[in-house]
């Protein structure tokens, strides 16, 4: 044909749509005579749509494209099926259109959408479904795309099919075709499009195999393959995983559908193929997934899901293989599925858990939970139980949830389908419903679901029908469906919903679980350890834990009664695993304070089954601890459990630190002297919490000892383990006088299982493990060790000596430990033994004995200091006396055997240190592996193995001398070996300060380890120096050795700091190593100028060089302040030390360091910056620096030097200083507090120098940070260094503030204020200021301080706002600067008074003249009254000159708190002059109109008179003057009003304890009004608290009105047959204007007294004027009566046209969906809208959405309390009253027809319609729901459904 006419035609197509293109096609061959092929091959050639437009772009095609598309495509196939199949030629025509049609559209698939495909593929298969076409080339090449997809080369030999290619060479001329083109036609198809289209060739082959037979073997082979596929698939990625669900799987079970089994003839054998068969091998496919992951896990359930819709479960054949090998599978036999499926239930993922849900209901076969029952069993006797109100809801709302239709009484028993339909149900309710019907039926369904199928003993009930066929036909089976109850509570305890959370938990610990037994043994460990303990860590549940300081709560309770249940009912073996695994979620999760406790006391509970008591009460596991004896019985467990439960127990005590405040230490300490005391001496806020706080870990610790002794038999496990386990244990709490060390040791003892005479027999035993556990600790030999080995060994031998000494308490008991180490130690040292054997171990142990034995003294001296300070009481001081003399009885042992074992230890050591002097050449040797390549560091010594060894053999042996020596020296005996250490100290400090040749590095580091050693030599010198042992140096000549003619420190120094220097600077030591050398360095000179500072302390006036010169001190403090620039963070606080020791020597006997040319100004700018710079670098900010850095810059004799602080040209050193450190204070609350502690220490030392520091002054007064440093406490707790440092810093004024304070934000100024507290009481002691020089200096010091703070009172822009916010920074600073100033009133003399005065009177008014007020806060005004008072009260002239005018200026605010406290605080000779002055001009303020103010002028009048007025003699009125009169009756007014007597009383005691005097104090200020108020200590004025009196007052009175109006309103809603009786309802205006015309509207007159007697006669008709008058008031009467009437019509008419619907909206809060709905009512005229509150439309934002329509929809108000009775009468007046609720009886809004009169009840945002206001409704009706989310916003709900309310009218 020709091209054009072809051209023409095709195009044409464009215009016939597909189904009339057969048609059209039939009349172009008829008209035109061309055959249908020559047709087909034409169109073929011009078809317009290629594969290459689409293959390098983006094209899509659109609707005309289409369109056009599936025209052409549908006149193709009508062509094809035209001339038939019959010859090669129409079979090649297939060919053709299979190649250059139906192959590029689907390789264009991307370019059209899924309806296109559709079309294009139906069409084709219509033509050619009879052909092999299918089967010889396409399917296997779809086989092989999906293959390929997967990694696959060639198919299996099971698959049926064999893949192959598009033959396009063999089946197409293919000359004119672009080779890439080719190539591209043969590539495979995408996976989705692959899948797909064998689906669609599957449904249409097993369509067409009835009609062609040939097909059905065809069909057969393609099922086979394909199922065989899918299986291949779903082990694949998601992509390919998803391509078998959403294509493969329903063609598959689809083709199963019309038949469950083929034959199939394959390799010449023959199969069945069924679909049971394929279920089983996709069950397997299934259970991997569910091994992988969530999204696999998804994938699973989507499979299963498929499954189960599939059909029937079983066939008659069911197998894959072999006819004669045939299986059964029945998926509900699986226990792994019903596993996966509760798995499914409780995950996190929504859309899981419905699938979950969803196969569970059909395994089930239950579809609709509330319709499966078609009767109702009676209800029995379940109404004759006792119920509450909430429990008679539940039980309705059960019903109406269809529960009810599921049983009839408990009595009767649920069957078995029937609790799997309660169960779905109670899931469902908490997936979908609301809150409030979860509240309502929980309890009630989850109690009735136990009790229904079990018996009082906990055993199961027979179901005798066995009616339902499932997994649930036996009682054992049964079972089950308990395990399935762990399902629900899981979800609960996870719910989104917080009080559904506590519901479920409520009625968890309500169930009797040691009543049914059955039911608690059904629940898994997994449970248990899992969810439970979760929801236990959830804080909703214990709002009742740490009230009133008791750290438990209902919910821990009923745990540990669950737990300790569930413990019983297993069996001994899985207690213990239990245990185990419940402790160590201690490890595994972190716990909130009230979750952590409940842990614990779940573990206790747990360990008291575990350790035998049986199953007994709780109770008795207190009692096992207060004396009663209930003997456990651990013999059951072994030693590897006992082991692993102290092991896990460790950790749980370990766990609980992180909720460990170290400020409770200081509390511990208190508590367990004497807790009376304790709180007597604790009088702050804080402190009193943080006694609260510590009882928390005082429980914890207790619940794991009990937990410990029900268990675990302290004998019968390693002793290691129960080492560990007992340091996990605070020593705090198990110290002598800790107050769990009775606990403690009754359990280490045994005595709470069996008493002997003396002690217990397990402490005997393990006193013998002990012995044995540290002999063979020594005697294990080891050749070689460093020092991290060291430390091992330390941290064991610490543990053990603590066991050791908590558990003896007599001397008797240590008789074998010290023969032990006598003989230990003299076998040690002896030469010829030491050669075989290192005695590392062994020195080890003797230097943590003494250790322990150092805490332990330390211990008895605070309990020591107690029992002299008679704090404990009775017993407790007689045992306090016993433990003092036993500890020091168990220490002079030591000593002796200490001593004993000196001199041979001083001989091994000198022997050991050889190694450091030998002067021998030192081979580097080989390094270890573990510092080969590293730079070194403290514990990484780079030396080889042999040579650490004998280095650390050394030091250790030196270190040991030193503090057996320090030890022993303070007793008097062993005189003798003391100057033996003494010997051996001066013999090595002498060699070691000798020059060295360090000429490789492993010299340098022996030689590093020397001054390590000597480290600990010179600290031994200054601990013996203060131990008193002093005469023993001077007798051993150690230290006054003459050397050269000059004493041997003199000479000694020097050369160490050369030395030292020396080796620093040689090159030889790595950078680390070198730091640790300056480490070492530097502690040695501490313990030198520690030294030198004892002994200047004892020379003789004079005798300056006695021991050294002041060039040698010079010497080192050069040399520090040269180092302190660069020196690490490690080697800060030895170097300050040393500075302050430097300055405090060469200070001795001067006053300042003045004449000092050393110490010049310039060495300090020098210094001061240096150690500034020292402080900057370091990360941390640690309190021992700090102070140290204060104590030593700012050193009490360079403070008073004047130079220090102010030079010609600006600042001095020392005030650079401070400012530094106060700049950083701002940022560093710790420094700022230790700052103000030094500092006021030193300017109370120095009152001359504040004048120098007044800005200073005044930022530590305004200062306000941050409130409370828990690292400050613990280092002061924890650290002897920051003890120590800070008790070096200078006196603090006030200590007893400094104590109560220091921690605090307040600190800062509470210093201030205890400073110039103390300076003016120096100022105005006896003697006169002037003649005494710092009486002079502090007097002058506080006027300065004083006027500079009035000063900026007045003009800071800041403290002189007058508009600032409450509790804003500028307030804050107000209050701080005024409490100041009340505290500097003393300060205020004649000289300054008028200036004070002028900036008081600015602060409170602008001038005297105009008297304008300044806006102060009350917390600002009663300091500012108090300075007042204050200052009148010192200058009475000022009253009269200044008080009075003010007072007598109405228009200002009156000053009546200051001129009554001024009258009633003033001396005697002036307070009746004041009271003359004072109380007139108050008394008119009696009147005022002002509430507040006229309340608080009665409260001060009244205290004025009583207290100074004198009663008046009781004689004749007439002879009293009229003044006194009119006094005494308003006394006696303002005594027995009762108005005022309640005003007074709230106000009782404030005006008793005010003192102008006591409130400008410090403690005044701060300390005695802490507990009032935590906002800068500022106490309520006595204004506040009238006006709060009066709020009070009024709040009552109002609360009572409303209460009436509610009483009224609910009156209107009740029933009154009378016709008169009407509903008093909140209306519209149109409602009242109408109201007249349905009463008798009339308008009363009411008459004169003469005007009534002319009425009552007939002459007030003849009264002209009178009769005029009513004539007039008559017409006006008509005139409104008419309109009215005309009004009401209108309205009524308006009334009628609308709908008669009542939308109840009472339960809605939120502004914008009321104003909504008041919208939509509007629209849709509704007859009225019912709102809680009608003021709601005076709301700007309600009038901005509602637009209006409240002034056109009638709105009434009914309150949410009368509700009920609102509904119910509107249902007496035949209204059906809905509610628009998701309930499981509720009706679909699209199936329900409305009533004409319908009352419409909404419900609350969230929680819904509650329960009591659903048993009114008469129907539920539901909006239908299809996405994920299932709920809709209250007011589009409403607007829905008024719509269908209106469209059904509408119809009608």
């Amino acid at each position: 044909m020709d091209s054009s006419v072809i051209t023409s035609l095709s195009l044409s197509f464009k215009q016939v749509p597909p189904a009339a293109v057969p048609a059209f096609l039939d009349c172009v061959l008829s008209s035109t005579g061309v055959s249908s092929s020559t047709l087909f091959e034409s169109l073929i050639e011009q078809f317009p749509f290629r594969l290459e437009d689409t293959v390098n772009g983006d094209k899509r095609f659109d609707s005309d494209d289409c369109n056009h598309i599936a025209s052409l495509v549908a006149g193709l196939c009508h062509l094809l099926r035209n001339f038939g199949f019959g010859t090669a030629d129409n079979h090649n025509a297939l060919q053709l259109f299979v190649w250059r049609v139906f192959i590029p559209l689907m390789k264009m698939v991307r370019a059209y959408d899924l309806d296109m495909l559709n079309k294009i593929v139906e069409s084709f298969f219509d033509v050619v479904i009879e052909t092999s076409v299918l089967g010889v080339s396409l399917v296997p090449f779809l086989l092989r795309s999906i293959g390929v997809s997967m990694g696959m080369l060639q198919h299996e030999e099971s698959d049926f099919i064999k893949w192959g290619d598009l033959l396009l060479r063999d089946s197409l001329n293919t000359t004119n075709m672009d080779e890439n083109y080719i190539a591209n036609l043969s590539e495979s198809f995408p996976i989705p499009l692959s899948c797909h289209l064998l689906n669609l060739i599957l449904n249409a082959a097993f369509q067409s195999r009835q009609a062609a037979p040939e097909m059905e073997s065809f069909a057969a082979g393609m099922l086979w393959d394909l199922c065989n596929m899918t299986e291949r698939l779903l082990s694949q990625s998601l992509k390919h995983r998803s391509c078998a669900v959403s294509f493969l799987l329903p063609a598959i079970f689809k083709a199963f559908s019309s038949q469950s089994s083929l034959k199939i003839l394959h390799q010449e054998n023959m199969y069945i193929l069924s679909r049971n068969g394929f279920k089983k091998r996709i069950w397997e496919c299934c259970k991997k997934l569910f091994s992988v992951g969530s999204i696999e896990r998804r994938d699973a359930y989507s499979v299963l899901s498929l499954c189960l819709s599939s059909g029937s479960w079983t066939d008659e054949t069911e197998s894959f293989v072999s006819e004669k090998e045939a299986v059964e599978f029945d998926l509900r036999s699986e226990q792994e599925f019903w596993d996966e499926i509760k798995i499914g239930l409780v995950v996190d993922e929504s859309l899981v858990r419905k699938q979950s849900l969803h196969i569970l209901k059909s395994v089930l076969s239950i579809s609709e939970v509330s319709k499966t029952s078609s009767e109702k069993k009676p209800e029995g006797n379940s109404g004759n139980r006792s119920m509450t109100r909430k429990d008679t809801w539940a039980e309705k709302e059960a019903k109406s949830l269809g529960v009810g239709e599921l049983y009839g009484s408990v009595d009767s028993g649920l069957t078995s389908q029937q609790g799997w339909q309660a169960f779905l149900l109670l899931y469902e309710m908490l997936e979908e419903y609301g809150t409030h019907l979860v509240e309502a039926a929980w309890s009630n369904q989850i109690d009735l679901l136990i009790k229904s199928s079990l018996r009082y003993d906990g055993t199961l009930k027979s179901d005798c029908n066995n009616s339902h066929h499932g997994h649930m036909e036996t009682p054992d089976e049964e079972a089950k469906i308990f395990n399935w109850l762990e399902v629900l509570w899981n979800r609960g305890f996870r719910h989104d919903n917080p009080l559904v959370r506590c519901t479920v938990m409520e009625s968890f610990f309500g169930i009797e679980w040691r009543r049914y037994k059955t039911c608690t043994q059904s629940m898994s460990q997994t449970f248990v350890l899992g969810p439970f303990i979760e929801g236990l860590n959830d804080p909703t549940h214990h709002k009742d834990f740490g009230l009133k300081g008791i750290y438990t709560s209902r919910t821990i309770e009923g745990a540990a009664q669950y737990v300790c249940a569930y413990t019983s009912c297993l069996n001994p073996r899985n207690r213990v695993g239990f245990l185990i695994n419940l402790a160590s979620l201690a490890k595994k999760q972190s716990f909130c304070r009230a979750g952590f406790m409940a842990l614990v006391q779940c573990i206790v509970s747990t360990a008291y089954v575990v350790g035998g008591y049986g199953d007994k009460e709780m109770g008795h596991l207190e009692d096992k601890f207060s004396g009663t004896a209930h003997e456990p019985s651990c013999e059951h467990l072994s030693q590897d459990d006992m082991t692993h439960i102290l092991d896990v127990l460790k950790f749980v005590a370990e766990s609980s630190r992180q909720h460990f405040n170290h400020k409770y230490q200081l509390i511990i300490r208190m508590w367990n002297y004497n807790f009376v005391a304790s709180l007597m001496i604790l009088n702050t806020l804080k402190v009193l919490l943080s006694i609260v706080f510590f009882f928390f870990h005082f429980l914890v610790y207790q619940k794991v000892l009990e937990t410990a002794a029900s268990a675990v038999n302290p004998c019968n496990v390693p002793l290691g383990t129960l080492l560990q386990f007992v340091s996990a244990i605070p020593r705090e709490f198990t110290d002598h006088d800790g107050s769990l060390r009775k606990m403690m040791l009754e359990w280490l003892q045994g005595c709470n299982r069996k008493i002997s005479n003396s002690l217990c027999t397990d402490g005997t035993r393990l006193l013998a493990s002990l012995y044995e556990y540290l002999k063979g600790f020594i005697s294990d030999n080891v050749e070689s060790f460093d020092d991290e080995d060291l430390e091992a060994w330390d941290s064991q031998t610490k543990r053990w000596a603590r066991v050791l000494f908590l558990i003896i308490n007599k001397e008797k008991y240590l008789t074998d430990i010290i023969m032990f180490v006598q003989n230990s130690g003299l076998s040690f040292f002896q030469e010829k033994n030491h050669l075989e054997r290192t005695p590392a171990k062994f020195l080890i142990f003797i230097l943590s004995m003494l250790l322990e034995l150092q805490n332990m003294q330390d211990g008895i001296s605070e309990l020591s200091s107690s029992v002299k300070r008679k704090s404990c009481i009775g017993s407790n001081e007689e045992t306090g006396k016993q433990i003092v003399g036993n500890a020091s009885n168990i220490k002079k042992k030591f000593a002796v055997v200490l001593l004993s074992i000196l001199k041979e230890l001083i001989q091994f050591a000198d022997s050991s240190c050889s190694i450091f002097w030998s002067h021998t050449t030192v081979e580097n040797g080989a390094l270890p592996g573990s510092v080969t390549g590293k730079l070194g560091g403290p514990s990484q010594r780079r030396l080889s193995i042999p040579t650490t060894t004998a280095v650390l053999e050394a030091v250790l042996s030196v270190k040991t001398i030193g503090l057996i020596s320090s030890y022993c020296a303070q007793f008097t005996s062993g005189v003798g070996e003391l100057k033996l250490a003494l010997g051996f100290f001066w013999k090595f400090t002498q060699h070691t300060i000798s020059p060295q040749i360090c000429n490789s590095e492993a010299a340098a580091e022996i030689y590093l380890a020397a001054f390590e050693a000597l480290a600990a030599v010179l600290n031994a010198f200054v601990s013996l120096c203060s131990a008193g042992a002093f005469n023993l140096l001077e007798n051993d000549n150690t230290l006054l050795t003459m050397v050269d003619g000059e004493f041997w420190l003199q000479v000694s120094v020097p050369a160490f700091l050369h030395n030292i220097n020396h080796l620093l600077t040689a090159g030889v030591l790595v950078r680390s190593r070198r730091a640790v050398l300056l480490s070492w360095k530097w502690l040695c000179v501490e313990s030198l100028l520690s030294v030198m500072h004892i002994l200047d302390a004892r020379r003789t006036p004079g005798d300056r060089k006695s021991f050294f010169s002041d060039d040698t001190v010079k010497s080192i403090f050069q040399d520090i302040v040269e180092s302190l620039e660069n020196a690490g963070e490690g080697s800060a606080l030895p170097m300050l030390k040393s500075v302050r020791l430097a300055l405090g020597i060469l200070a001795s006997g001067n006053s300042s360091l003045d004449g000092f040319s050393g110490v010049d100004t310039q060495t300090m700018w020098q210094l001061v910056k240096s150690c500034w710079i020292l402080h900057i670098s370091c990360k941390k900010r640690r309190v021992a620096p700090i102070a140290a850095l204060l104590s030593s810059v700012l050193h009490s004799s360079l403070f008073s030097n004047k130079d220090m602080h102010i030079a010609e040209d600006g600042q001095g050193p020392l005030k650079w200083f401070v400012e530094k450190v106060l700049e950083e204070g701002q940022k560093s609350p710790r420094t700022i507090r230790l700052a103000a502690l030094h500092l006021s220490g030193l300017w109370l030392m120095y009152p001359r120098t504040i004048k120098y520091y007044i800005r200073e002054l005044r930022l530590l007064t305004l200062y306000g940070s941050v409130a409370f440093d828990e690292d400050f406490e613990a280092e002061l707790s924890d650290n002897t260094d920051a003890r120590t440092e800070v008790s070096l810093l200078a006196k603090s004024p006030d200590p007893e503030l400094t104590e109560l304070f220091i921690n605090t934000e307040l600190y800062a100024r509470v210093s201030v204020a205890g400073l110039f507290q103390k300076l003016a009481n120096l100022a105005y002691m006896v003697e006169p200021a002037s003649q005494n020089q710092g009486c002079q200096d502090a007097l002058v010091a506080g006027k300065l301080f004083l006027l500079e703070l009035l000063d900026a009172a007045v003009h800071d822009k800041d403290l002189a706002k007058e508009l600032y916010k409450k509790y804003s920074a500028i307030h804050r600073r107000k209050i701080r600067a005024w409490q100041m100033i009340c505290i500097m009133s003393r300060f205020v003399s004649n000289d300054i008074v008028g200036q004070v005065m002028d900036s008081v009177h600015i602060c409170l008014h602008v001038s005297l003249q105009e008297q304008t007020e300044r806006n102060n806060l009350p917390a600002v005004r009663q300091y500012l009254e108090t300075f007042a008072i204050n200052i009148y009260l010192k200058f009475p002239a000022l009253v009269k000159e200044q008080l009075v005018p003010i007072l007598k200026n109405y228009d200002s605010k009156a000053q009546m708190f200051s001129s009554a406290n001024v009258i009633l605080h003033a001396e005697k000779i002036a307070q009746q002059t004041h009271l003359r002055e004072l109380l007139p001009p108050i008394i008119p303020l009696l009147t005022s109109h002002h509430h507040s103010l006229r309340g608080f002028a009665q409260l001060l009048v009244h205290r004025v008179l009583f207290r100074l007025s004198p009663p008046v003699e009781s004689t004749s009125s007439h002879t009293i003057s009229l003044e006194k009169l009119s006094f005494e009756n308003l006394k006696s007014y303002l005594d027995k009003n009762p108005d005022c007597s309640r005003l007074r009383a709230s106000m009782e005691g404030f005006l008793d304890a005010y003192d102008p005097s006591t409130s400008a104090t410090p403690a005044g200020v701060f300390v005695n009004r802490v507990e009032e108020s935590e906002f800068e200590c500022v106490p309520t004025c006595l204004m506040d608290n009238v006006l709060s009196f009066l709020n009070d007052v009024r709040e009552d009175l109002r609360a009572s009105m409303a209460n009436d109006v509610v009483t009224i309103k609910n009156e209107g809603f009740k029933i009154d047959e009378g016709p008169n009786r009407r509903l008093i309802i909140s209306t519209t205006d149109e409602e009242r204007i109408s109201e007249p015309s349905s009463l008798d509207f009339q308008r009363k007159i009411t008459l004169s007294k003469h005007e009534k007697q002319d009425a009552s006669s007939t002459s007030v008709l003849r009264n002209g004027e009178t009769y005029k008058r009513l004539f007039e008031m008559e017409k006006e009467d008509e005139l409104v009566t008419q309109l009215l009437r005309s009004r009401s019509m209108e309205v009524e008419r308006l009334k009628s046209g609308r709908q008669s619907l009542i939308l109840v909206a009472s339960l809605v809060d939120r502004i914008p969906n009321l104003a909504g709905l008041a919208r939509t009512c509007e629209v849709f005229k509704a007859s009225n809208l019912a709102v809680a509150d009608a003021n709601i439309i005076h709301d700007k934002q309600f009038q901005l959405i509602s637009v209006t329509a409240e002034k056109w929809v009638p709105i009434m108000e009914v309150p949410v309390n009368s509700l009920k009775l609102f509904l119910e009468k509107k249902k007496r007046e035949g209204f059906s009253i809905l509610g628009l609720e998701q309930t499981a009886n509720s009706v679909s809004l699209d199936k329900y027809q409305f009533p004409k009169k319908t009352v419409l009840v909404l419900g609350r945002e969230k929680e819904g319609i509650p329960v009591d206001i659903i048993h009114i409704l008469d129907a539920c009706i539901e909006i239908p729901q299809l996405g994920v989310v299932r709920s809709l916003n209250v007011h589009v709900s409403g607007a829905i459904a008024l719509w269908e309310y209106t469209r059904q009218q509408r119809i009608q």
